[in-house]
This record gives C-alpha cells, structure tokens and sequence, in this order.
C-alpha cells in the first residue's frame, strides 16, 4: 500500500506533498504554489482527487492525484458562497459540502466525474457553521453551528438537496461550541469535539426510540488546566479503536480509547504536539498519526502504541507558514 501525506500552509500558500513510508518517515515528493490561502482539504471518495478550498476568491480547486506517485496537478475549480472553512463530500463521489464559518452557510457542489460544478443548494442562517459532515449511511449531513450550540441534520437528496430532518437538530450544553465530528465504524455512534468548553460528545445514532441522544460528554484537557479552551480537530482510529483531539492553547493531543461498541470514551493521555494544532489527521493503516503546528510551522508523525493508543514521536518536518490542515491517501 503506498500512502501520500497532504499538508496545506495558507500563510505561504502552499501544499506539500509527501510520501508515508512503512515505518513513519515521511519523504517530501512536490511542494504546490496555490492561488490563494489554501485552508481545507478533502480526498474524493475514488481517491482520483485532492479538492481544497482557498480564499480570499472563494473557491474549490481540484486536484488530480497521480495513482503512481501522488503528485499533484490542478484539474478544475468552482467558486463557493463564502469563504471555505470545511469541505468534505458524501460517500459516492456525487456531492461536495463547504461549510463557511464567517458567512454562517453550508453548500452542495455538484461532482461531475470527480470535478466540482455548480452550487445545486446552500442553507444560511447556520452562525459559526464549522464543519459539514455526511452520515455513514450517506443519508444524513451533520453540520455543526457552533455559535449556537446545536447541529443541524439533513436529509441529502438525491438531487444534492439539503432537507431539515424531524427533528431538525440536537444540542449541546450552552457554550460548547460544537466544531468537528468522527463516526465510528460500525455506524451506530459519531463524536464531535466542542472548540468553546474542550469537550468531546458521544451522539448515539438511534437510541432505543429510534432518536438521536448525547451518551457521554468526557473533558479532553489536563484537570489542572485554566487557560482558554480551544479545541479543533477530532479523528478516530479506521479500526474504531481509539479516538483523539487537539487543543491549540495547550498544544496537546488527547488520546482517548472506546469501547467495543462505540458508545463509551476512556481518557488514556495527553501527548504534548506542536504549537497551536490546528490540524491533524490519521493513516490508512491506523499506525500514525500526522500533526500540524499553525504556529511551528511543522509537521510532527507519531506512532500508536499499544491497547492505551498513545502516542510516541517519530519525527517532525518543516512545512510551509501556517500549516493547518492534514490529509492522508492511501492507494
């Protein structure tokens, strides 16, 4: 299996492509000038393209993956209702989703053979939308409005269509400030970190009413800890192992495992990262994990380790300025 790490560095506008060997290092293969401050990135569900979204011009650039190597080169683009905080797309390949923190909106791309063509649907009034975030079932779109303490569910048409579902939202505490979200494997569960209050819920899928309920809420900081709260990301584990999140005033990672079933998070660590971790993400394999420092302006590759899941340095490698988001591809 070859694996290709993504970084993008919107301060120098730039991606470095990079190559994950078998045992963690990481070789740097291309190193793309984009045009604009590229921020989010996503990989397309046939792993064919690398789609990002840059700004100050709204828009999503696609890139095409070479199978060989991984090498970038651009293939199209289409522009975006406002400026791109989270990008992802649904299962198939059909649908790209841009939730836009400032303009309080979610958007549908329409794919068409893997490039993006016209908007097909955007729904505002969502303050602070952070992420938008497709079901495993490839039904439902959680997206997150973290000003207002809830994520909104829709029901993705086949046509791209964005409807509220009954009920049309779940809350969380005032303040949380619900931001990212990981759906365990299995389908029955989804967490999302809360950026505001630096905690982490566990959503149940379908309770025994066939209703969607929060089962456990678990801090993801120090208990010594009084500084701001300011949590970013969330992944979890391909084998539904373990689960992690970062918090940039800290510059720590937290590393929690789950139980079988999914429903249960045990805290197991803290492993200090990179200044303010603004990104990060996890190999294929589920070995790795691969960090950003926003304010380090590196890269740091960590092994996971044992039943606990923590996490032990394997080495670090300068990016560009500002590096703030983290895709892996596996081919």
């Amino acid at each position: 299996m070859k694996q290709t790490v993504y970084t993008a560095s919107p301060e120098s506008q730039q991606i470095h492509v990079w190559r994950l060997e078998e045992q963690g290092d990481l070789t740097l293969l291309q190193v793309v000038d984009v045009p604009g401050q590229v921020q989010p990135m996503v990989i397309s569900p046939d792993k064919r393209f690398l789609y990002v979204g840059v700004r100050p011009e709204f828009r999503v650039i696609a890139y095409r993956i070479s199978p060989e190597d991984g090498i970038l080169a651009e293939a199209g683009h289409s522009a975006l209702p406002g400026s791109p905080t989270h990008i992802s797309t649904d299962h198939s390949g059909k649908f790209l989703f841009c939730g836009s923190y400032n303009a309080g909106c979610v958007s549908v791309t329409r794919l068409n053979d893997g490039l993006p063509g016209e908007i097909v649907a955007v729904v505002e009034g969502l303050e602070g939308c952070h992420s938008a975030n497709i079901s495993p079932d490839n039904r439902t779109l959680w997206v997150p409005a973290l000003k207002q303490d809830r994520i909104c569910l829709f029901t993705l048409g086949e046509d791209g269509s964005l409807s509220p579902q009954t009920p049309p939202e779940v809350t969380t505490v005032e303040g949380a400030g619900p931001r990212h979200m990981a759906f365990h494997p299995n389908q029955k569960y989804a967490y999302c970190v809360n950026e505001l209050n630096d905690s982490v819920d566990v959503w149940q899928l379908s309770n025994a009413h066939g209703n969607i309920e929060c089962v456990q809420t678990l801090d993801i900081m120090p208990p010594d800890f009084t500084d701001t709260r300011w949590a970013a990301d969330i992944h979890i584990t391909p084998d539904g192992r373990h689960l992690y999140t970062c918090d940039r005033t800290a510059s720590i990672l937290t590393v929690f495992s789950i139980s079988e079933d999914g429903s249960v998070l045990a805290l197991e660590g803290f492993q200090p990262t990179e200044t303010q971790p603004r990104g990060f993400n996890i190999d294929s394999t589920g070995k790795y994990l691969i960090a950003a420092g926003q304010k380090s302006h590196h890269i740091a590759v960590y092994a996971i380790e044992g039943a606990q899941g923590l996490l032990s340095e394997k080495g670090r490698y300068a990016v560009g300025q500002g590096p703030m988001w983290v895709v892996v591809n596996a081919q």
